[in-house]
């Protein structure tokens, strides 16, 4: 491990030195790639230089116990190898977590669909909760939300909304969002008191870049029409909506939000790319027979993931069974403390198939 570790602290000097010159930033590209790999190393780079410092330490106090025959020196090198012996231990652990290789998806931007499920209007009421919860993290974590489509309905909520969030690493904390939602409270409709169960679902796709996907214009087939709103009245005079289908796949994207029919094609075409884009890495995944999907961060899409139940106000996530009774905050987009123990959770899956394959 050490000698894996003074290889990424070199590299990490190499990328700062590069940085450093001043004409880096007339080559926008190669900057963004030497700021992204510099990123991915800077949480390493600290603890790999504290595990060395106390590695060194170690192995003075060892020498000092095998050849000094003074009775109080040898002391002080046991009490010292009592306090560093766990924290190397300790940091290596820590070390053999962050050396996971990291989904290269982790870093782009993603593209979100909501989906009422069972339930009825109150499906659709929840969808809406969800996108509100997701819409106030994202905040918090200063991205920027951008409506790609959306199906709302007059009683409130969505049958469907889909839409685009942009920041750092948005991917690598949404991807453990994927899945089925669960609803547990008494709806606005319901005049006795029954509590009732409800679902939504959410897809969570790494947005595709050029070079990820290439959409050829032939396989394409484009209609516009005017968008509708809630109870399909028309909120537009125009042909401004945009239905792209893909006739190799049959996949099929709608666009209604903007007025221009420009800004609603080139949307549902990034939301095509994602979706073919999420297609080529499942293809991917399942002829990889040896890698072990991880069922915290993908697994079944239906799979139910989490319920939030309202008269106790609790929330379950099933996957790492995991329950916090703080619905309200969870609501309001403080998610956080869900999705760090599914990071730590997928970590540690990753780190004991490398263990069991190794």
């Amino acid at each position: 491990m050490l000698d894996k570790l003074l290889q990424i602290e070199q590299k990490y000097q190499e990328l700062t030195d590069e940085l450093s010159q001043p004409d880096i930033f007339n080559n926008r590209e190669r900057y963004l790639k030497l700021t992204r790999e510099q990123k991915e190393l800077e949480e390493i780079v600290p603890v790999s230089r504290e595990y060395r410092r106390v590695i060194e330490q170690i192995n003075g106090a060892r020498t000092i116990l095998e050849n000094e025959s003074d009775s109080e020196l040898q002391e002080m090198a046991e009490l010292e190898l009592s306090d560093l012996e766990p924290k190397c231990d300790e940091l290596e652990e820590q070390l053999k977590m962050l050396l996971i290789p990291k989904d290269p998806n982790d870093s782009k931007n993603v593209i979100m669909e909501i989906r009422a499920g069972t339930g009825g209007d109150e499906a659709c009421l929840f969808a809406g909760d969800l996108f509100k919860m997701y819409s106030r993290y994202a905040e918090t974590q200063g991205w920027k939300i951008d409506m790609m489509n959306s199906h709302p309905q007059e009683i409130g909520g969505f049958k469907e909304i889909i839409f685009s969030i942009s920041g750092e690493d948005a991917y690598g904390k949404l991807k453990y969002e994927a899945g089925v939602h669960r609803v547990q409270r008494v709806p606005l409709t319901e005049t006795s008191g029954r509590i009732h169960t409800s679902a939504a679902s959410v897809a969570v796709l790494p947005e595709a870049e050029e070079v990820d996907i290439d959409i050829h214009e032939k396989d394409l087939k484009i209609d516009v029409y005017r968008s509708s709103g809630p109870g399909g009245q028309s909120v537009n005079t125009t042909d401004s909506a945009v239905r792209i289908t893909h006739l190799p796949s049959g996949m099929v994207v709608t666009c209604q939000d903007e007025k221009s029919q420009h800004k609603n094609r080139a949307k549902a075409l990034k939301v095509l790319k994602a979706r073919l884009y999420e297609k080529k890495l499942e293809e991917e995944q399942a002829k990889q027979a040896a890698t072990r999907r991880s069922m915290v961060s993908t697994g079944d899409r239906s799979a139910k993931i989490r319920t939030y139940n309202f008269p106790q106000g609790r929330v379950t996530d099933h996957r790492i069974t995991l329950t916090l009774y703080r619905l309200d905050e969870i609501l309001g987009g403080d998610i956080e403390m869900l999705i760090e123990p599914l990071q730590i959770a997928d970590r540690t899956e990753k780190l004991k198939a490398e263990t069991e394959s190794a």
